[in-house]
């Protein structure tokens, strides 16, 4: 490990990176630059409300989205202290109401993200996105509806919103407190974060806050409110300032242990000796050759980054009341402008694609591959993109030829390397965290098939009905569970393999893969949910 990394900063040159959000009509973003525990840079860009003639500022509200995850596993972690808990406890002792597969998990594994629990999140902004405004305590209790996982506790990982909603359950009965309390008395207030709160609602009114902004299909922005309330996923509101103010106190915590913090930092090693990079609401990686501490956040118009480069103690903070530019590629182009010593850039690696639909007979996971499109603009151009678990995510190769997920995904830890033809593969060898499957061409569609999916089916586990049926626009799915119903376009992509988008217009989607005689379907979606079983239960 490298210490005493140079830092170069130049006022300007940052000030370019942020030029195309200095429009007073169009939202934009707060930033913000510690060096050695001091700010040395602070500017808003873009309106904070476009009703109003108001300039974003550094000191100005705005939500942090799942970078709240690290402060809800710290303020678990300052109740073990006082050994109130343990990392190690089941879930089941401080839920005794859940069903076993959810039970038995760990909160470590919880706060590690490896407890393979589904995401009641995802279930509900999935299958019932038009329902009525839903409580933490109404989202908690969906698990009560879940009775499987997507794999067994510790053996991989995956992110899961709702687990940190199970952790806000947790840390509010040992507490006796909720969770905006605790966040303000134990962790906000002792630091000076006093513009710092758990907001779980947009729609109340908070002094010095930015409005969210979301795009409809039209282009034009609106605002954008979650549906859902926000507690220890995500509900966190701060300012590049008090983001600041913590970054530096992260250099030399005041609060927390030695060992808590070590335990927060550390990334959790799997049974299998992989490394997931995640530990305790905050993600490692290296960025061209130096060590990154980081985690971002996203919510409905808007999100966020924040980074810290230990060897050249410099932070990053990023916020965005906008969801069309990605505070993660805004802070690394604030390392690339201020790190000189960066390794050079990765010339770009052969863009040869590759397009096909896999599906792996040992465990019914589906991956496609597809050329870049407008609607996964994001990409990169020329790159490959893989659709995982019903989520588009950019490919590139290594020296060796196996794809990896690049920008906003290189977290995700799962490598493809393609059989045969580099164009038409015959099979993809996945590893996903070291675990290994092999996925093989799925045939092109029968005429038939349409027809042949027609019908009514049921998934017990998060008590989901679904209709498959032919509306005059094409083929549709419509589902519905007890908060509400979704629709989605149906298109068929090979031999019973479908992918499914939203009508709504959040693009909510996934890939509906069925079994050969149509009696059942399983469905994935944004990395979270995996091969969810919905069963037939009449033909139409």
């Amino acid at each position: 490990m490298r210490h005493g990394l140079r830092v170069e900063f130049d006022e300007q040159r940052i000030d370019a990176l942020f030029a195309s959000l200095k429009n007073s009509q169009h939202p934009g973003a707060a930033v913000g630059i510690g060096l050695r525990g001091r700010p040395v840079y602070r500017k808003g860009f873009g309106s904070a409300n476009l009703e109003l003639p108001v300039v974003l500022s550094p000191a100005m509200r705005m939500r942090i989205g799942s970078t709240s995850k690290h402060f809800t596993c710290l303020a678990y972690l300052l109740l073990c202290e006082e050994g109130r808990a343990g990392v190690d406890d089941p879930l089941s002792r401080f839920l005794p109401d859940l069903p076993e597969s959810t039970a038995r998990v760990t909160v470590r594994q919880l706060m590690a993200n490896v407890s393979g629990l589904r995401d009641a999140l995802d279930l509900i902004w999935q299958f019932s996105n038009d329902g009525s405004p839903l409580s933490s305590a109404e989202i908690l209790s969906y698990y009560q509806d879940i009775t499987d996982v997507n794999f067994q506790p510790g053996a991989s990982w995956c992110y899961c919103n709702a687990g940190f909603v199970l952790l806000t359950a947790i840390v509010e009965r040992l507490a006796q407190q909720s969770l905006e309390e605790v966040l303000r008395e134990r962790i906000f207030d002792p630091i000076g974060m006093y513009d710092s709160r758990l907001r779980r609602w947009d729609t109340d009114f908070l002094a010095n806050s930015a409005t969210m902004h979301s795009q409809s299909s039209s282009g034009a922005y609106e605002k954008a409110y979650a549906r859902t309330a926000m507690s220890g996923e995500g509900g966190v509101v701060s300012t590049v300032d008090d983001m600041l103010r913590w970054l530096a106190h992260m250099n030399e915590p005041r609060l927390g242990s030695p060992a808590t913090w070590e335990m927060m930092k550390a990334p959790h090693v799997l049974p299998n000796g992989v490394s997931t990079g995640y530990g305790f609401g905050l993600m490692s990686r290296r960025y061209r050759g130096v060590d990154v501490l980081h985690h971002a956040g996203s919510v409905t118009g808007g999100n966020s980054q924040m980074l810290k480069v230990p060897d050249a103690e410099l932070d990053v903070v990023v916020m965005l009341n906008r969801r069309d530019t990605w505070g993660m590629q805004l802070a690394d182009e604030i390392l690339d402008a201020c790190l000189p010593e960066l390794t050079r850039a990765a010339n770009p690696p052969d863009q040869v694609t590759a397009e096909g639909v896999f599906r792996s007979a040992a465990t019914g996971r589906v991956i496609v591959l597809q050329r870049p499109s407008s609607e996964l603009s994001w990409t990169g151009e020329g790159r490959q993109v893989a659709v995982i678990d019903g989520c588009g995510v950019s490919m590139a190769p290594d020296t060796q030829g196996v794809l990896w997920p690049t920008g906003m995904y290189d977290f995700v830890k799962v490598g493809l390397t393609l059989i045969g033809d580099r164009h038409k593969p015959n099979s993809i060898l996945c590893n996903d965290f070291g675990n290994t499957d092999e996925l093989f061409s799925v045939p092109p569609a029968r005429e038939c098939e349409s027809d042949a999916v027609i019908g009514r089916y049921h998934a017990h586990s998060g008590g989901i009905d679904a209709r498959v049926f032919r509306a005059d626009e094409g083929m549709r799915l419509a589902t519905t569970n007890r908060f509400g119903a979704t629709e989605y376009r149906l298109e068929c992509l090979a031999q019973n393999i479908w992918k499914a988008t939203s009508l709504g217009e959040i693009p909510w989607g996934g890939i509906l893969s069925f079994d050969g005689q149509c009696r059942m379907f399983c469905f994935s979606s944004a990395l979270r949910t995996r091969l969810l079983p919905f069963q037939r239960t009449s033909g139409r």
